[in-house]
């Protein structure tokens, strides 16, 4: 009796490897980037306060999808390039924290691409993709 038990107990950690190497777990959302350049300010979140930006330069403009009426000021996002519409314009072994300063829709500058999840600051852009595109799909994540 025991024989026949061992195939199904193979079987079963064949079916359970089979699940965890397949199906991974994301913590992450997938959106868009575009970007932006200066002038920056006055801002949505903090007006004319220069301390609000990051001395790395990494920040954005909320899109709608994650403005949540003003709460996403201050948040910081881990954003990495997954793909666009041109092969190779991603860095993919590049993430980067962002701090989001702004509102897309309310910003002093224009987003090179309307209806983005976030829009990047110009140094923020071109860590993660080719800077010469105007929106590229993001994976991000709050931290």
């Amino acid at each position: 009796m025991a024989k026949l038990q061992q195939p199904w107990v193979l079987i079963f950690i064949i079916i359970i490897s089979l699940q965890t190497t397949l199906f991974h777990v994301s913590y992450a959302d997938v959106g868009t980037a575009a970007h932006y350049s200066a002038p920056y300010i006055p801002t949505a979140c903090f007006g004319n306060d220069v301390s609000q930006f990051p001395t790395s330069n990494l920040f954005a403009a909320a899109g709608d999808g994650i403005w949540d009426n003003g709460a996403s000021c201050g948040r910081q996002y881990l954003v990495r390039c997954i793909s666009a519409a041109t092969p190779r314009t991603c860095n993919p072994t590049q993430t980067i924290q962002i701090r989001i300063v702004d509102r897309a829709d309310t910003s002093v500058s224009r987003p090179s691409t309307n209806g983005a999840t976030m829009v990047l600051s110009t140094t923020a852009f071109g860590a993660i993709a080719n800077p010469s595109a105007a929106s590229v799909n993001i994976e991000f994540q709050q931290v």
